[in-house]
């Protein structure tokens, strides 16, 4: 967890243009160099309305690339991700997109990082883990009831 801490905080500081260690900008230049796109075709209509707000406001910034390959999978993780893009002075993000691209993001890790995910949950605190299932399940709900 500290770990990604740490990769959200230097991934807000690379959006602002500011200085990072080597470590994290090889790391981040290894998820900028994955896949840009998520075929979101299988997914729930909502979810991919809410695919479309995260493409077109995320990509103002920083390549998609970033945030579909980094590591996160918790929604504590993408919770902390989309308030600190949030509140950079040009991100345009609204609390409605922010609530949006959140929902996405967490929805898009139960499907594309599911062993990651389970492995997190695994090594995860009862409580912890508990908190977590609680907000993949409403996010879950969000689009199955749509």
């Amino acid at each position: 967890m500290a770990a990604s801490l740490a990769l959200a905080s230097a991934v807000c500081l690379k959006a602002a243009g500011d200085e990072i260690d080597a470590a994290t900008k090889a790391k981040i230049a290894v998820f900028d160099k994955g896949p840009s796109s998520i075929d979101v075709s299988a997914y729930p209509v909502a979810a991919k309305a809410n695919y479309n707000t995260f493409r077109s406001t995320c990509s103002l910034c920083h390549t998609l690339a970033r945030p579909i390959n980094c590591d996160f999978v918790l929604p504590d993780e993408w919770s902390r991700y989309v308030k600190r893009m949030m509140f950079k002075p040009s991100s345009n993000i609204t609390p409605e997109k922010a609530k949006k691209i959140y929902q996405f993001l967490v929805y898009d890790t139960t499907v594309r990082k599911k062993d990651l995910l389970d492995k997190a949950l695994a090594a995860a605190t009862p409580e912890d883990k508990a908190a977590a299932q609680s907000k993949i399940d409403e996010v879950k709900a969000v689009f199955e009831a749509k």
